[in-house]
Parts: structure tokens; C-alpha cells; sequence
């Protein structure tokens, strides 16, 4: 290539996002050496070709991959990606363990006693819950479970926008204290339920900045972010217009298909309904964790009407109670 078709190293560095000083480094490596260096003022030029290189060799140094590790890829072996991720993410883990630790040594003086529950409902409970989680930069409530705690019963709730669960079962006061609310740190509790599976009863206390479980000592963060009022939320849909009531295992065999949205028809449901039949459709990703999380044999649905969300409700030991929206039925028809 002439001269007039490469590009300088100032030029290169700006279309890569690399210093000059980073390009020279790599040059020196090995890594990405010019297409050209003129003899005479030792001016390094570099191909347009070499753009995608310097891309790969800048997302990787960005995850802190050794150069050596990088020369494999750029040889065409991308297997020590996979090892250098596995190995970032168990240093995370130990690192989220060890932080954990301090807290829980930092947080033992400030710590107050809530209740206890079962380690297993308890875990069962926030399984169920967290199905409702999401990340959203923009939300950051969204990734949290809305914990309340108040006459001997603690609530779970959580949302993402298109489903609402709130989770209830009833707790052993250990302490005078009877209303507390929180939102935790979604992640942090999905770290720690299989710990709390593990103890028959487990105590939750909190501190000013987190929740623990104890025996177990593990840590879920409290959020600073305010949960929407899902009560008034409730409170606000219309009258129920038809109630239903069906055996879990009927809408489980339903959810059972190849196609991504179901037909909800009540008339051609084996079904107790009260009220005129409904004709309603869902997508099956938001209606199946509705349904495979409620507890004991049989699901209520009520509906206010094709435009509002059903409230899917359940009981056995506590409640569960899911908001889920329908599809409207002429999205789908423009999509056919």
C-alpha cells in the first residue's frame, strides 16, 4: 500500500480509541506493529485492515488480559477468553465474599434481630419472588426485592414492569421492633438462598445498610431507592369482571407449547368460572413463572377487563399474588 492509503499513527489512534503511547507499546510487543515505518523519519503508518486487531486487542486489555493470553487470540485460538472471564469471575466472587465478611464484623454491633422463619419456605418464597427482578439502568429499583415486615408476616415483592409478585408468609418475632420496610439488593439475595435452604430456621436482622441471614451470615444490600405503591396499584385496577378458578397442572399443560403466545379462553378451559367468558392472550415467557411459582393445586385469576392486568392469586403456606399483563390482541394480528 502507498503511503496516501495508510494511515498515521495519530489517525490510527483516534479510530481505535488507543494512545499513541498504547500503539507504540503494542508495536514493541509484538502485538500490532505498523503496516509501515518510514526510514527516514521513523513516522509509523498502519493499514486500515489493522483496525479490527487494535479493536480486539483494546476490548481485551480492557479485562485486563495478559499479552501473552492476547497473542493466542490474535494467532486465532480464542479459548483463553473463556479461561481469563472464569478466572475474573471467581476473583469477583471472593472478592463479594471477603466484603461480605468485613460487613458482617463492621455491621455485628449495629445489627438488630427481626425474626426467624423457616430456611427453606424462606428460600422457596424468594425463588418466587425474584422471578420478577430485572436490570434497567435507568430503574435500578427494578433489580430489588421490596421487603416488609409487619405483624408477624414478611411480604416480598417485586416487579419488571410487565409482572408484579408479591409473596407472603407468616415469621416468629425475635425483637419489639413490628414494621420495617427495605428494598435489598436482588442479586445479593439470589446468592444467598441456597444458604438459607440449608438451615432449618434462620434469623433475619438488619442494619442500616443490610439484611443478614443468619446462620449462615449472608449479606443482601439495601437499595436506596424508593419501590412504587404496588398496593394502590391493586387498589386502582377496576372492579373483577370474571374470576376463574384451575388446577395449576391444566395451565402448566397449557404453557407446554412450541408457540411464544397463548390463546386464553375461558370457555374452552376445564375450569370454575364466575362471570362472562374471557377471550384474552399472553405471551408465554410472562404468563409460565406466574404460574409454575404458586403455591398448592389450584390458581384464582381475576380479570378487569382485555386492557388490564390479571391478578393471579394462590395460597398453602402464605400467598402469592401476580400481576400480569395480557397481549393486545391487534400487536399480534400486525405481527401474523
Amino acid at each position: 500500500m502507498t503511503t496516501s492509503e495508510l494511515m498515521t499513527i495519530g489517525a490510527f489512534a483516534r479510530a481505535t480509541g488507543l494512545t499513541p503511547g498504547a500503539l507504540r507499546f503494542y508495536a514493541d510487543s509484538s502485538l500490532l506493529e505498523p503496516a509501515r515505518i518510514d526510514e527516514t523519519t521513523g513516522y509509523r503508518y498502519y493499514a486500515p485492515g489493522q483496525l479490527e486487531q487494535a479493536e480486539v486487542i483494546r476490548s481485551l486489555r480492557q479485562i485486563d488480559m495478559p499479552l501473552d493470553m492476547i497473542e493466542s487470540v490474535l494467532a486465532g485460538d480464542a479459548s483463553p477468553i473463556d479461561r481469563h472471564v472464569g478466572t475474573l469471575t471467581d476473583q469477583a466472587r471472593l472478592a463479594a465474599r471477603s466484603a461480605t465478611a468485613v460487613h458482617a464484623i463492621l455491621d455485628t454491633e449495629s445489627r438488630k434481630p427481626m425474626f426467624t422463619v423457616n430456611g427453606p419456605v424462606l428460600a422457596a418464597a424468594l425463588d418466587q419472588t425474584l422471578t420478577a427482578t430485572s436490570h434497567h439502568p435507568e430503574h435500578p429499583v427494578l433489580a430489588g426485592v421490596y421487603l416488609e415486615w409487619r405483624d408477624d408476616t414478611l411480604t416480598m415483592t417485586a416487579t419488571d414492569r410487565f409482572r408484579l409478585v408479591s409473596r407472603s408468609l407468616v415469621a416468629k418475632a425475635v425483637a419489639t421492633e413490628t414494621e420495617w420496610t427495605a428494598v435489598v439488593d436482588g442479586d445479593d439475595l439470589r446468592s444467598a438462598v441456597q444458604s438459607i435452604r440449608q438451615h432449618h430456621r434462620v434469623q433475619v436482622d438488619r442494619t442500616p445498610s443490610a439484611v443478614t441471614f443468619r446462620p449462615g451470615d449472608d449479606r443482601a444490600r439495601i437499595l436506596a431507592a424508593e419501590f412504587p405503591d404496588y398496593r394502590a396499584m391493586l387498589g386502582a385496577l377496576p372492579d373483577v369482571t370474571t374470576r376463574m378458578v384451575v388446577a395449576k397442572s391444566t395451565l402448566l399443560s397449557m404453557l407446554d407449547t412450541e408457540n411464544e403466545y397463548i390463546d386464553f379462553t375461558t370457555s374452552d378451559m376445564d375450569a370454575t368460572v364466575s362471570g362472562p367468558d374471557v377471550d384474552m392472550a399472553f405471551a408465554v415467557t410472562t404468563l409460565y413463572p406466574a404460574v409454575v411459582a404458586a403455591l398448592g393445586p389450584d390458581v384464582m385469576i381475576d380479570v378487569s377487563g382485555p386492557e388490564y392486568p390479571v391478578v393471579i392469586r394462590s395460597a398453602d403456606s402464605g400467598d402469592l399474588t401476580t400481576l400480569t399483563m395480557p397481549v393486545d390482541r391487534k400487536l399480534l394480528l400486525s405481527r401474523s
